[in-house]
């Protein structure tokens, strides 16, 4: 070796990440420079990203970091090539650092020029790519803040989780914040409540419903009754949280619940992440 040490290639690897062999290279280059073996690196990298950009990803993680007093959520959507590269620990880790970055920012309209800690969200891929040799894409990127409490769920498998925010409820407003994530999780609510359905969905459903009433042999004014009903019956209960079933329970709305067991607690919001949607 020429004007480094065995210390420096694994200083370099410890900074980088990169792997043993890349580094020593990366030294060799710089003529032991070990700031200009860091730029190699990152600039190979950097190449590394680009040439794996077009390559499909099908897998991934979803992520939230939480405040202390639960009143700021980042999630985020992080997305590779497959799912032994989705089980890396590492992989799990940086996307837990990277919902840490949105925890603390706004994504803004390019949530990967973020930076926190004096690394940008690009810069923490970019390495990871070059590291681990799939394309990886930060797919979701959100931070939610206010004054009601938000509580989040991740499923086991770590493809989809939700945060949801509650307002009251008093000592039981976390354990319900965090039901209603996994309600969210488990069931896909799209709305909270029925008035937020806008008309145009409800008017596109019914279409749907009459054509579905009208091919089982239905008269158009019968058809029409038959769509109401069922959209009202199927469509809406199924995609408005408060007329769900509740997951743990299904002869109990959600609504029901928050009244009942949830201290009287109110939704206000909640965000759905999930690998490949």
């Amino acid at each position: 070796m020429a004007g480094y040490t065995a210390k420096d290639v694994a200083r370099l690897r410890a900074d980088t990440d990169a792997p043993m062999m890349e580094c020593k290279a990366a030294l060799d280059e710089a003529n032991g420079d070990f700031d200009k073996a860091k730029e190699i690196l990152r600039e190979k990298g950097k190449a590394a990203a680009a040439k794996r950009v077009d390559r499909s990803t099908a897998a991934g993680v979803v992520a939230f970091a939480v405040s202390d007093d639960a009143k700021t959520v980042g999630g985020i959507v992080l997305e590779c090539e497959t799912d032994f590269v989705a089980r890396n620990e590492e992989f799990v880790a940086m996307a837990q650092a990277i919902a840490n970055v949105f925890l603390h920012h706004e994504p803004g309209e390019d949530p990967t020029s973020v930076a926190h800690g004096g690394k940008s969200v690009k810069q923490m891929i970019e390495e990871a790519v070059a590291k681990i040799r799939e394309n990886i894409r930060l797919a979701s990127a959100i931070r939610l803040t206010g004054d009601d409490l938000k509580g989040v769920y991740v499923h086991h498998d770590r493809t989809k989780g939700a945060v949801a925010g509650v307002e009251g409820g008093g000592d039981r407003a976390g354990d319900v914040a965090k039901t209603i994530a996994v309600q969210v999780v488990a069931m896909n609510a799209q709305v909270v409540r029925k008035e937020d359905l806008s008309q145009e969905i409800l008017d596109k459903e019914i279409e749907i419903e009459t054509h579905r009433a009208v091919n089982e042999g239905k008269t158009p004014e019968m058809a029409a009754n038959i769509a109401r009903g069922r959209v009202n019956k199927e469509f809406v209960k199924s995609s408005v949280l408060l007329e769900q079933a509740l997951y743990r329970n299904q002869a109990e709305t959600v609504g029901a619940y928050l009244k009942q067991d949830g201290g009287g607690a109110s939704v206000t919001r909640f965000v759905r992440l999930a690998v490949g949607s």
